[in-house]
């Protein structure tokens, strides 16, 4: 669905100004396609999250079906936030890790629509994942970025940087990019 209007919609809140986070246990078929399109675009505007341009909407189907199945298999928890025309921000935590690591999650595919940046959507996203984590006893978040927006918000809610791997992944465009890995140790925050 293409926006003609370059005015953000508002935001679901849950008051205060606190854009409302809800976890997606069984996807719908509406909201798996409103998260193939939220893919679309951060995939159009550049983003480093596994995909190369031009992604197509099936593809990306395809990849969210995937996700939504594991998270109603209880592989992962899957988290987004809203605005008047659909889903305009996820998180995922990935909880299915070997027996030794059961401790923590990783962190994956936070992705805000280009529409709906700098609304505080990522740091909500970002606390509704921690809360999460903490509420099922994960004690340890990790995550990878290539963006340094992304870096800077982490930063600011309390991750560690632990070291840059250059040329990690591609960007969308085909060329390399490195990537900054992060943790968060709940434990003692």
């Amino acid at each position: 669905m293409q926006r003609t209007d370059p005015r953000p919609g508002p935001l679901r809140q849950a008051g205060e100004g606190v854009p409302t986070v809800r976890r997606l246990e069984r996807p719908s078929a509406a909201e798996i396609h409103g998260l193939a399109e939220l893919l679309v675009d951060c995939v159009e505007g550049g983003a480093s999250v596994s995909f190369m341009h031009p992604l197509s909407l099936e593809k990306a189907t395809a990849f969210w079906s995937r996700v939504a199945a594991d998270a109603a298999a209880g592989g992962r928890a899957l988290f987004v936030v809203e605005d008047d025309e659909g889903i305009v921000g996820t998180v995922q935590l990935v909880l299915d890790l070997p027996e030794n690591q059961l401790h923590r999650a990783d962190v994956s595919k936070m992705l805000v629509h280009r529409r709906a940046r700098r609304r505080g959507l990522g740091a909500a996203l970002m606390a509704a994942a921690e809360t999460f984590a903490r509420e099922t006893g994960r004690t340890l978040l990790v995550l990878d970025t290539a963006s340094p927006d992304a870096e800077r918000l982490y930063a600011r809610m309390g991750w560690q940087s632990c070291g840059v791997i250059p040329r990690y992944a591609l960007l969308p465009s085909g060329e390399p990019c490195a990537t900054r890995f992060f943790y968060r140790d709940l434990g003692s925050s």
